[in-house]
């Protein structure tokens, strides 16, 4: 990791206010210049009820036009062909211009699960990105290059290359783009530690395609952690807005802190919540992918939730501050390090547990089989333990194998099925049934479609993998199935595989 320290023109001061006896202090061409005194006093106050004027600091602003002349070129702009499986609520939105922008993701994840198992469709999709190494090494967002068939970059001298993506890392958010040139203009990397808070800060990048454009703001808290994430986000009040994902974020001395990643919004643009996912991290997910080709994180094996001041209350807790273990993996790290429910976690490795959003983001950081040492809480003292931290990749491994299983259920017939959600019973009108996510094989070919719900299967119905699989089983060569298509039901025979 490089490090540089530009060197700045001078800043012009500017002075907020002060107000003194002799007149007011204005600003003009970023230099204080004192005003002509307005009226000449006639009579003195007495001296025990003057006031005495002290001076406010002077404030310099930061001038970024350096910044932006210097490292400007080493932001590229980002553009993504590819298909996704649209939901049914995505299919009826397809009028909105930005809705395949890889940067509404964020606001996705806080709406309402929408139903499952469309059509694949065509996605166009614009990021921004940054340079790190002059043979064309280029870092972005995991989600601007998600479903990605194609991806193109685009530099400040207009020219463009297909770029290879290394590999992506949906947990941190983080990818890793090569594109084949040399010589290329590069960044120079801070260390995150480093970063303050109320310190300014710049974003370059490419909002709704507006290749390089330059906002700022100041970093407004850090450590920052999201309902759904595994990084301890940098949250800024810089304007970021979709096409601006995957960008750099520099502080004044042009060394890149963090990469834009996501904003929340209630109106989905801009309200001065931003946040960036710290360059350590981002270094750090780029030298496994670029070493090893892909990325590995740490796991503890238990479910926390927050400590508030009723918890604090019964467990005699100071503060409400801590992880508390609501349930523990059996046979997982924790469960192997001693822990139980009912333990607060508060510090891991001498690092303070204040939300219990900050442990599982101190965990994803962590290396598999890294050895902590956890500070809890258990029946009114501090007990010190000592637990191996799992890799997060088993756990997932685990969880899908057991989705194929139970909840996918892919049986003979080449279906890929899951129950119908509360809210796909009320759009469709249908009381039960199971939506197809993916039709291979014999069902495809026999013209299933992902999106249809199986309503029943040699006319008995059916409300579950078991029961499709116990219906198939006892069939010979081939079954029928009632499929609903829209507002439509058909009878569809299929030979069995």
């Amino acid at each position: 990791m490089s490090q540089s320290t530009l060197k700045r023109a001078a800043l012009a001061v500017a002075v907020l206010g002060v107000i003194g006896v002799g007149g007011a202090v204005a600003v003009q061409q970023g230099y204080a210049v004192a005003a002509a005194p307005t009226a000449v006093q006639t009579q003195a106050a007495p001296v025990a009820a003057a006031a005495v004027a002290v001076p406010a600091p002077s404030i310099t602003l930061p001038d970024f036009s350096v910044i932006v002349d210097h490292n400007g070129p080493a932001v590229v702009n980002i553009s993504v062909t590819g298909s996704t499986r649209t939901s049914y609520n995505e299919q009826a939105g397809r009028g909105d211009p930005f809705a395949d922008d890889p940067f509404f993701e964020f606001f996705r994840r806080f709406q309402m699960p929408q139903q499952r198992g469309g059509q694949r469709v065509p996605t166009h999709g614009m990021g921004s990105g940054f340079i790190v190494s002059q043979d064309g090494v280029i870092l972005t967002n995991a989600h601007v290059v998600r479903d990605a068939t194609e991806v193109t970059v685009k530099l400040t001298d207009r020219r463009e290359f297909r770029a290879k993506v290394l590999g992506s890392d949906p947990k941190s958010d983080v990818a890793v783009l090569k594109i084949d040139a040399k010589n290329l203009p590069v960044v120079p990397l801070a260390k995150s530690n480093d970063l303050k808070v109320g310190q300014w800060v710049l974003a370059i990048g490419s909002p709704f395609g507006l290749e390089n454009t330059v906002t700022a703001g100041v970093v407004s808290a850090k450590g920052r952690s999201l309902p759904d994430g595994n990084v301890p986000f940098i949250q800024t009040d810089v304007a970021v807005n979709p096409g601006n994902s995957g960008g750099p974020l520099f502080n004044t001395r042009g060394e890149v802190v963090g990469i834009n990643s996501q904003i929340y919004s209630q109106t989905g643009g801009y309200q001065g919540l931003s946040f960036a996912i710290p360059i350590d991290v981002a270094n750090k997910i780029k030298d496994q992918i670029i070493t090893t080709g892909k990325v590995t994180h740490a796991r503890l094996g238990v479910t926390v939730q927050e400590v508030n001041q009723g918890f604090a209350d019964s467990f005699n807790l100071a503060t409400p501050e801590g992880a508390l273990i609501s349930n523990v993996e059996k046979g997982g790290p924790a469960d192997k390090a001693g822990l139980k429910a009912g333990d607060v976690i508060r510090t891991l490795n001498g690092q303070k547990i204040v939300s219990s959003g900050d442990l599982p983001v101190m965990v994803s950081m962590a290396t598999p089989g890294e050895k902590v040492t956890l500070e809890v809480w258990r029946q009114g003292k501090l007990e010190s333990l000592k637990a191996t931290l799992g890799n997060a990749n088993d756990k997932a491994q685990l969880a899908d194998h057991e989705r194929d299983e139970q909840a996918t259920g892919k049986v003979r017939l080449g279906l890929s099925l899951r129950p119908l959600e509360n809210i796909g019973k009320r759009q469709s009108g249908i009381s039960a049934g199971l939506v197809i996510e993916d039709a291979r094989g014999a069902a495809a070919a026999a013209g299933v479609q992902p999106g249809d719900v199986l309503l029943s299967v040699n006319g008995r119905p059916v409300q579950s993998v078991e029961q499709v699989r116990e219906v198939v089983d006892k069939s010979g060569k081939s079954v029928a199935l009632l499929i609903q298509r829209g507002d439509d039901r058909i009878f569809i025979p299929v030979r069995l595989g």
